[in-house]
């Protein structure tokens, strides 16, 4: 048998060996995949896992579960030879590994672009993992508990500021999610009132959701700032040390959490320690059939697809444009992906990936939304039931579409869940201490 190796189990490799193992006959091609997770992450539910609306398991979907035709290695691809068919994998134990492949498929995906801001590496957190979305909602709601007891003045104030950096899709879905969130703890803080919340959004451009047109993301500042929040445009974060976090606009606030969602970067796998042609943003040069090289010099038995793929986009007026990296395209790159493997190994043309773009549509917290297709705009409530039922169909196997639904449903009775479970982070505090705190030993 040949060998596909796929490195990563994100969207695209996720769905493009789930649907290698549907069309490969018994013994044509041993597919493995390569992830140092056991699941696969739906990113577009953690603003909701940050704000308690969908349980954090129920946005991971198992590789063992639903891979079962596919060899799985929990590891780290921190190299890749093509020219020597064979990629490095750090294993957990810190030993290293070397996996010969036949056919080589990159789905790594992006990383969190990091800029050098002093404090932010100390200080902030992402949302790119569920890991990051529940620790971005414990801490909020261990500051409530911790405001309360406060009085009223600098230190309440600090606790209850929430710092979110970058305005893309993310970063305004998760700020809207918690302010959502904040607002509706307020009841059940009696000692805590709506002007004791200090939400700010900070963005570079001029402008929020780069995805939706113009008005439709003015229109989204206007209801962030009617629910209380600050929207910083055209403005940098300059320094977040120790939680002090000075803004290029002249204004400086004291944090008590900070959410770094400013963007996406090259994968440094694929970026710097791979004989593969790369562009100069790091991203692995694609053909239109997802093969990697150009149109004129393809590199034989290497695919990509996905956000670490700079794929041409076939259904866009701008000639050389290419797709943006979004769960959109990634999961039909990798449905796509798998039958040209397939095709080639059968003797047959692979074809070209053209997706015409079906829209976009962001929850702004709960009953609140925006959707936007071609010149239709939805907002508010109508907006937010298509955002949950668009993911509840997206999110891939009908065990996680009910799970996600059974959390859902019962919510719209009873409310969220507003229990933390911070200390889950430090699971021995309580064994060794035996339950006094250190400072008062």
């Amino acid at each position: 048998m040949r060998r596909v190796v796929v490195v990563g189990g994100g969207y695209a490799g996720f769905y493009t060996a789930w649907h290698l193992g549907r069309r490969l006959r018994p013994g044509e091609a041993e597919v493995v995949v390569v992830d140092p997770r056991p699941y696969m992450t739906y990113q577009p539910f953690l603003p909701e896992v940050a704000a308690g609306s969908v349980e954090a398991r129920h946005a991971a979907v198992s590789l063992r579960r639903h891979l079962r035709h596919a060899t799985l290695v929990a590891g780290t691809v921190t190299r890749i030879d093509h020219a020597d068919r064979q990629v490095t994998v750090a294993l957990p134990d810190g030993t290293t590994q070397a996996l010969g492949y036949d056919v080589l498929v990159v789905t790594a995906g992006a990383v969190t672009r990091r800029m050098p801001v002093p404090g932010i590496a100390e200080q902030a957190i992402g949302l790119k993992h569920v890991e990051e979305a529940v620790a971005v909602r414990d801490r909020l709601l261990v500051a409530f508990d911790q405001a309360s007891v406060l009085p009223p003045g600098p230190a309440r104030a600090r606790l209850l500021t929430v710092v979110f950096v970058g305005g893309g899709f993310t970063g305004v879905e998760g700020f809207g999610e918690l302010l959502s969130l904040a607002t509706a703890l307020l009841p059940s803080y009696p000692e805590l009132s709506a002007a004791d919340l200090h939400f700010h959004l900070v963005e570079a451009s001029d402008r929020i959701l780069p995805e939706v047109s113009d008005r439709p993301g003015a229109w989204v500042v206007r209801s962030l700032e009617r629910r209380g929040a600050h929207v910083h445009l055209r403005t940098l974060v300059e320094s977040a040390e120790d939680g002090h976090v000075v803004l290029s606009d002249g204004e400086d606030v004291e944090a008590g959490l900070i959410v770094w969602t400013a963007g996406n970067g090259a994968n440094p796998v694929v970026a710097k320690h791979t004989d593969l042609p790369v562009d100069e943003r790091g991203r692995v040069l694609v053909r239109a059939d997802l093969r990697v090289g150009t149109a004129a010099d393809p590199v034989p038995d290497a695919w990509a697809a996905g956000d670490d793929a700079a794929v041409p986009d076939l259904a866009a007026r701008t000639p050389g444009a290419l797709t943006v990296p979004n769960a959109q395209h990634a999961v039909r790159q990798g449905r796509l992906l798998a039958r040209n493997i397939v095709a080639t190994l059968r003797g047959r043309e692979p074809a070209d990936y053209v997706h015409h773009n079906l829209g976009v549509v962001a929850t702004l917290g709960l009953g609140r939304g925006i959707f936007e297709s071609g010149p239709v705009v939805v907002r508010g409530f109508p907006a937010w039931l298509m955002h949950r039922g668009y993911h509840v169909l997206a999110v891939p196997t009908w065990e996680r579409k009910v799970r996600v639904l059974a959390v859902w449903l019962p919510a719209l009775l009873f409310g969220r869940d507003i229990v933390s479970l911070l200390s889950v982070q430090h699971p021995r505090d309580a064994f060794v201490d035996g339950g006094v705190p250190r400072a008062h030993r």
